[in-house]
C-alpha cells in the first residue's frame, strides 16, 4: 500500500512510519520537517504546512492517510477536505480526552466534550480544557470530508522509547535507580497505558483491511494498579527500590502538582476522573489489539532514556532534590 502519514517523525508517528515500512509498505511523510528531519532517509519526504501550504499534496494519490497532528478542526478540515479525493482511507489520531468526563467506563458511545466553534478557532494555545473538545470536532470534520472511509483512533497514555513526556519514563527509570521511591497515592489506583509500537502495529494492520469507526485504544488488558507497574519496574533491574506512598493531598499543601508526579493519580473526591483509567476498550481488543508485555515496555523505555543527555530536563516526575526534600518532610512529620 501507499501510505501518507502527516507528521511521522515524533513518537507515534515515528512508530507508525517503522511498522509500515516492517509490514512493505510504501509510505510518504508530509512535515515541516522541523522534528528530526534526518529519519527515515529511504521515505519520500514532502515538505509543507497543514495550515495553508499544502502545494506538495497537490495532484498526488495515495492509498491511505494517517494524520498523527491534528488539534484544530479548521486545521484539520483543510487537510480532510484536499485529501478527500487523494485517498481512499483516512485515519486519525484523537483521545480518551474527548469524553465529557469519566464517570462512568465510557465506550465509544460515551459523552463528548464540547466548545464554540468560534471559541476553538480562537484559541491561541491548546489547554487541559479545550484538548478534547477540540479532537471532538477534528473527528467529526474528518468524517465530513470522507463519509465512510475514517478510522477514528482514541488512545489514553501513550508510552514506551521516545516518548517526549516523559509521564511513563520517569517510573522505569527512577526504580532502577533504587533508593526510596516517592509515589502519590496508595499505589491501589488503576493505570491505564499502550505500547507506542502496539498501538502503531495495529493501526497498519486496521488500514491494510480498510476498517472503519471509533475506537478507544488503551490497555493493558487486564487490571493493572500503580503497585504492579512499580513491582514490575524493580522487577526488570532488580533494583533495592522501596516505595513510599504518601497522600495527594500532602504534597498538594505543599504546592506539588501529584498528577504531574505521576499522571494516573486522581484524588478521591475528583468524581469527574474516577474512571479515567477504566475506560472500556473491548472493542478494539475484540477486533485485534494486543499488548506486549509490560516488563518489556519498561526495559525498552529505560534503554532508550538511558541514550539521552545526561542534563536532559524531565517533563513528569521529581527532581532528586525535590524528592528527598519531600521523603524527609514526610518521615519526619509530627
Amino acid at each position: 500500500m501507499k501510505i501518507l502519514t502527516i507528521g511521522g517523525t515524533v513518537f507515534l508517528g515515528r512508530a507508525l512510519v517503522e511498522a509500515a515500512l516492517a509490514r512493505g509498505h510504501e509510505v510518504t511523510l508530509f512535515n515541516r520537517g522541523q522534528h528530526n528531519p534526518e529519519l527515515f532517509p529511504e521515505v519520500e519526504k514532502l515538505r509543507g504546512n497543514r495550515d495553508g501550504d499544502m502545494e506538495a499534496l497537490k495532484g498526488r494519490k495515495w492509498d491511505a492517510v494517517i494524520d498523527t497532528c491534528g488539534y484544530f478542526p479548521r486545521i484539520v478540515r483543510q487537510s480532510a477536505q484536499l485529501l478527500a479525493d487523494a485517498v481512499g482511507h483516512y485515519t486519525f489520531i484523537s483521545s480518551i480526552s474527548v469524553y465529557q468526563n469519566f464517570r462512568e467506563s465510557w465506550d465509544e458511545n460515551g459523552p463528548l466534550g464540547q466548545i464554540d466553534d468560534a471559541e476553538a478557532e480562537a484559541a491561541a494555545d491548546i489547554t487541559g480544557a479545550n484538548y478534547g473538545p477540540l479532537k471532538v470536532l477534528c473527528e467529526q470534520e474528518v468524517e465530513k470530508a470522507l463519509p465512510g472511509r475514517t478510522l477514528v483512533l482514541r488512545p489514553g497514555l501513550i508510552n514506551g522509547p521516545f516518548d517526549p513526556s516523559d509521564r511513563f519514563t520517569y517510573w522505569p527509570v527512577r526504580v532502577a535507580k533504587g533508593g526510596k521511591v516517592l509515589v502519590p497515592g496508595d499505589g491501589t489506583f488503576r493505570v491505564e497505558i499502550i505500547d507506542v509500537r502496539d498501538l502503531a502495529e495495529w493501526n497498519i494492520r486496521l488500514v491494510e483491511a480498510n476498517q472503519t469507526g471509533i475506537y478507544n485504544t488503551t490497555g493493558p488488558a487486564y487490571k493493572l494498579t500503580m503497585q504492579d507497574l512499580l513491582e514490575t519496574c524493580k522487577a526488570d533491574t532488580g533494583s533495592d527500590a522501596e516505595f513510599v506512598f504518601v497522600p495527594g493531598e500532602f504534597l498538594q499543601e505543599r504546592e506539588v502538582d501529584a498528577n504531574r508526579v505521576c499522571c494516573w493519580y486522581v484524588p478521591a473526591e475528583e468524581e469527574d476522573y474516577r474512571y479515567f483509567c477504566e475506560v472500556n476498550c473491548k472493542k478494539a481488543q475484540a477486533d485485534g489489539l494486543t499488548f506486549r508485555p509490560l516488563a518489556e515496555t519498561a526495559r525498552d523505555t529505560r534503554l532508550w532514556a538511558a541514550t539521552r543527555p545526561e542534563d536532559w530536563t524531565w517533563r513528569a516526575g521529581l527532581t532528586p532534590e525535590k524528592e528527598t526534600s519531600l521523603l524527609e518532610e514526610w518521615q519526619n512529620r509530627g
